[in-house]
């Protein structure tokens, strides 16, 4: 059973983007049966452009992604979530929508801070270092994310791990 990740930030163009794609990448990589989506509380309907390039340095493919709303992740139809994970301090803050697990459980949701790379000095060039920094370090933690029993595991060991993951 696929176990389905939604990662949230408010204009989903940026963390969300690199978090959905490092997590989708590894996953495959890793041969594990996790599915990342991501999505913003207020998309911006436009993925950064800083994003994107570094995604695709790290052979990504982002010929599919799109800015898209939470909304998408509520209704009939939304795969069903087992992990929820915020990447940007103002949509930890929000009141999030309910978002539905499998039958009868809720999905697991911890914070994971980043910083925005968006707001990096330093012109193109610091943008598109601050970018694959962020995109490494997201990385870092999906890989720790992946190296979970995500099966066997129950709702509060699950959290427990993943707020660790969030420490580190």
């Amino acid at each position: 059973m696929t176990t389905h990740v939604l990662i949230l930030c408010t204009h989903n163009s940026a963390r969300s983007v690199l978090s959905e794609g490092m997590l989708n990448h590894l996953a495959r990589k890793l041969g594990k049966d996790v599915q990342a989506h991501s999505a913003g509380s207020a998309p911006s309907g436009r993925i950064n452009a800083f994003a994107i390039e570094a995604l695709k340095g790290a052979g990504i493919d982002t010929s599919t992604y799109r800015s898209k709303s939470w909304d998408e992740f509520t209704g009939d139809g939304a795969p069903p979530l087992s992990i929820v994970i915020t990447v940007c301090d103002s949509a930890a803050a929000e009141t999030c929508p309910v978002f539905f697990g499998g039958p009868g459980k809720q999905p697991v949701k911890v914070h994971w801070g980043y910083p925005d790379p968006s707001n990096a000095e330093g012109g193109d060039a610091g943008k598109r270092r601050a970018f694959e920094l962020t995109r490494q370090a997201i990385g870092y933690r999906m890989l720790q994310l992946l190296a979970l029993p995500l099966h066997s595991m129950d709702s509060q060991a699950l959290n427990a791990a993943l707020t660790d993951i969030g420490k580190s």
